[in-house]
């Protein structure tokens, strides 16, 4: 099973990538989340050494932009993956960074359990096909109609609307005995 679903690229932008894994079931989901912050900030920092500094304010701006974007969607990405992998296997968490002269690509792959997949696809399909705005403020109310909703997407939709990003989606079994299926998420942004 390999399935692919929205903007999705498997060749890699060049040759200057960072790839981090992590091992989720190693430590409690609760203390692995607050090192997603800092893990994305890390990132971020080096991503913005490929990124030329000029000497004045706006190349400043845009380095100071560009890392706090790469900050807030690494971290998107981790806490995703980490809030939905399949605890009940072994089966790291991995993300990369790969960047070109004009465009950054993330890729976050986890596991994820069987019955959550249908699920998630369908909200891929919802967010596809929507528009994006509409879906964020429709996403808004029902999580102030029920604030115990995990599964919000806002993460997702605010990746797409103020940082204009391409999503997509691989899911595979990446074991058959025991089955291990696993998802992809990518996300392009220029720069």
């Amino acid at each position: 099973m390999k399935q692919i679903f929205g903007y999705y690229v498997d060749k890699p932008l060049n040759n200057d990538q960072l790839t981090v894994k992590f091992s989720p079931s190693s430590i409690s989901i609760k203390d692995r989340w607050r090192n997603n912050g800092l893990s994305a900030d890390f990132m971020a920092d080096y991503l913005t050494t490929f990124v030329p500094k000029d000497n004045d304010d706006v190349g400043a701006q845009r380095q100071a932009e560009i890392k706090s974007a790469a900050s807030y969607i690494a971290n998107e990405l981790l806490e995703n993956s980490m809030k939905y992998c399949d605890s009940s296997v072994r089966f790291p968490i991995t993300i990369q960074l790969q960047l070109d002269a004009d465009q950054i690509r993330f890729f976050v792959t986890n596991s994820i359990k069987k019955e959550s997949v249908e699920g998630f696809q369908a909200f891929i399909e919802q967010l596809m096909i929507s528009d994006s705005n509409e879906l964020y403020f429709n996403q808004l109310e029902k999580n102030a109609d029920n604030p115990d909703n995990t599964a919000s997407g806002l993460g997702l939709l605010s990746m797409i609307n103020d940082y204009s990003a391409m999503l997509g989606w691989k899911f595979e079994v990446v074991q058959e005995k025991p089955e291990i299926l696993a998802v992809t998420t990518m996300v392009q942004v220029s720069i």
